[in-house]
């Protein structure tokens, strides 16, 4: 099957650079909405089968044009929600985005026994998404449908993941490549065969006109340095 894990839209938090994990979470800014009309309008000719979104409203929210365009109803999925920032929570300064950048990079790299500050550690944050994912698969392979679900997620969340279930995209790939808002990783295989990167399209869809250079975003920057 083909997999494609795909990042919310731009958030109030993205811009002030908040490490904004914790539920229900803000909801997009008006440039995040323009994104996720414009994600949906560039997938709609994919033969998408499942549409799914995390258990934070602002995926939810960047799901819903493309859910109205296919007819395909969003189903919101325990276990896809941010890497929870612990103690870093809503900070912005750049040394709270290293630590927990680092942390997550870390886990990809399979130190999954590192903690976020009263936080998880990567088992925890590895084993739930890891569930989301073969229940997502094994849903395809019951259906029939052998074609493509879709995954709106989040920046961190995606990055590790692929980083260490990915072939093609190491922790290192995984820190280097950005991905923006409402980007897009596409994967293909399943749980069982493992997962090989098809592209990781780091910009926002639809172009750069609906990037933001100015936001301090942590979870989307190039983090190798």
């Amino acid at each position: 099957m083909k997999l494609l894990l795909i990042r919310h839209g731009q958030t109030p938090g993205n811009v002030l650079g908040q490490l904004d994990t914790a539920h229900p979470g803000p909801g997009l800014t008006e440039l995040g909405e323009r994104q996720a009309e414009a994600m949906a309008r560039s997938l709609v000719n994919e033969p998408i089968g499942a549409l799914y979104a995390s258990t934070l409203l602002r995926t939810q929210i960047t799901a819903a044009p493309l859910s109205r365009l296919l007819g395909v109803e969003v189903e919101v999925l325990d276990g896809l929600h941010e890497i929870e920032a612990g103690s870093l929570e809503k900070l912005t300064d750049k040394e709270s985005h290293k630590h927990y950048m680092g942390t997550v990079f870390a886990w990809a790299a399979g130190d999954l026994d590192r903690r976020m500050p009263a936080g998880p550690d990567g088992h925890e944050f590895f084993g739930r998404f890891d569930a989301a994912i073969t229940l997502i698969a094994e849903r395809a392979v019951r259906g029939g449908d052998k074609g493509v679900a879709a995954v709106v997620s989040h920046g961190a969340a995606i990055r590790t993941w692929a980083g260490l279930r990915a072939d093609g995209a190491d922790h290192e790939f995984a820190a280097k490549h950005v991905l923006s808002n409402t980007g897009i990783v596409a994967l293909e295989g399943d749980p069982d065969a493992g997962w090989k990167l098809i592209h990781w399209d780091g910009s926002p869809v639809g172009g750069l006109a609906l990037a933001d250079p100015t936001a301090e975003d942590p979870t989307g920057q190039d983090k190798s340095s």
